[in-house]
């Protein structure tokens, strides 16, 4: 019995208050970090239709030269023609809009 009462005095461990303060810190740096983290993918996403967009008015551009200034009617010609790959074709119809030879984003945003 007395090695029992000696070998639980010597057990070291953690005590509830320290964990509680260990969760805490935690918990507030997931706040500072978490909102700035959804902030970069927003970024990232405007910066990648950014550029498919000047990718497609390169290909519609290069399409245009080789047909003699014809402008193609709508993506899927582009992609017929081996403008555009599948996901570039994907992307495109997703977000944007073809119109007398000029790619435009298509607004998401919607007004109050």
């Amino acid at each position: 019995m007395k090695n029992i009462k000696k070998w639980m005095k010597l057990e070291e461990g953690f005590t509830l208050i320290e964990m509680s303060l260990v969760l805490f810190i935690i918990s507030a740096l997931l706040l500072l970090f978490v909102p700035n983290l959804s902030g970069r993918q927003k970024n990232a996403e405007s910066t990648g239709d950014e550029a498919i967009a000047s990718v497609l008015q390169s290909q519609v551009d290069m399409y245009k030269m080789d047909n003699e200034g014809a402008n193609p009617t709508d993506f899927n010609q582009l992609k017929t023609d081996n403008y555009l790959t599948n996901k570039q074709l994907d992307k495109a119809n997703e977000k944007f809009t073809l119109s007398k030879g000029i790619v435009t984003k298509i607004s998401t945003e919607t007004s109050p």
